[in-house]
């Protein structure tokens, strides 16, 4: 009897010990995750859920040099395109000035003033009227490098363009076929430049460079967001030349008048800007009549922009540097980017700026 209950005892632990081997068993199988058809053991819910697609990256951008917009890259090519544009009332309106990217006026014979315009970013077809080169375009001229046109002018001044790092399209000479007089206008005023044909011809000149520095958003320009509110400004290029830059909220641009009365472009809109700059300089007048703005130097000079102004002080340390902008504590002054026009205001002869 004892040794049958002892070889029961035994059978009883065996069969115990079978079942707890399969009920562990039975639990290892329930957290493995199941085979795939393939043969993987990739868990079944985790392959079912869609992989999600990767972001895209956004494009390289790159800054536009006279703009200070942001545009895609290969769009930075050919050369800047400059023109020695007319300002006489017969001259009037000019053909492409609201397509420009930097416009300088300033002071010649008489107490007019002429323009010189800079194009790259939106070059029209044609631009004008051209006139003669003055002794101050050189220095104005000269960081753009890229191309400039015009009709001519005193031999002694177009030696000084030729002598620039400057392509000269001249009225008259090799690059004549890319000029002409319209009927709309009487001579000397009325020289059209074909822009665009022009700059085509010379698509191998490489692009400017940067020449002011731009905030990344209208906001955060210099002006704008540390400024004075202001309308704009009143300018006197000479006793009997006014010139005036009124803040319009609805545009979010500044307008142009020219004594008391609205400028025009061809389009019949009224030219407008993103900035203005106003230059205080010396005029030289070692020319006689001819008046020179001193371009190399430094002097005051106020930033509109967003509905303010700013005081700054204007710097060039070279005819073939860009001007500088800084504030009191010598860091760069930013513009908005959009065109700006850069206004060289006699400081003296009846030259004045007014905030208004």
């Amino acid at each position: 009897m004892r040794a049958r209950s002892v070889r029961l005892a035994a059978t009883v632990g065996v069969l115990v010990s079978a079942l707890l081997l399969g009920s562990c068993a039975a639990e290892s199988t329930d957290v493995a995750s199941p085979a795939s058809t393939d043969g993987s053991t990739a868990d079944a819910s985790a392959s079912q859920e869609p992989t999600p697609d990767a972001t895209p990256e956004a494009p390289a951008m790159a800054v536009q040099p006279l703009r200070g917009t942001f545009v895609p890259p290969e769009t930075i090519t050919g050369p800047a395109l400059a023109a020695k544009i007319d300002n006489h009332v017969a001259a009037r309106p000019q053909v492409g000035l609201d397509h420009t990217d930097i416009v300088f006026e300033e002071l010649v014979e008489g107490g007019l003033t002429r323009y010189v315009a800079v194009w790259f970013s939106d070059v029209p077809a044609e631009i004008g009227p051209v006139r003669s080169i003055r002794p101050m375009d050189p220095d104005i001229v000269s960081p753009f490098g890229g191309l400039i046109a015009y009709s001519g002018g005193q031999q002694r001044f177009v030696d000084m363009m030729l002598n620039t790092p400057v392509h000269n399209a001249i009225h008259g000479g090799a690059d004549d076929r890319f000029m002409y007089r319209t009927r709309s206008k009487a001579s000397p005023h009325n020289v059209l430049v074909k822009a665009q044909e022009l700059r085509a011809a010379y698509a191998d000149v490489p692009p400017p460079a940067q020449q002011f520095a731009y905030s990344q958003r209208p906001q955060t320009a210099s002006a704008a967001a540390y400024g004075s509110a202001a309308n704009g400004f009143d300018l006197f290029f000479s006793a009997k030349e006014s010139r005036s830059w009124r803040w319009d909220a609805g545009s979010e641009r500044y307008l142009r008048s020219q004594n008391g009365a609205p400028d025009m472009d061809s389009a019949d809109g009224q030219l407008a800007a993103t900035n203005v700059v106003a230059l205080s300089v010396s005029i030289d007048w070692a020319y006689g009549d001819i008046p020179k703005t001193v371009m190399v130097g430094s002097g005051p000079a106020w930033v509109s922009t967003g509905g303010k102004v700013i005081q700054v002080t204007w710097t060039k340390a070279s005819a073939d540097a860009p001007i500088q902008l800084t504030n009191q504590y010598g860091t760069p002054v930013y513009l908005a980017p959009g065109n700006t026009w850069v206004e060289l205001v006699p400081n003296a002869r009846g030259g004045s700026i007014a905030v208004v």
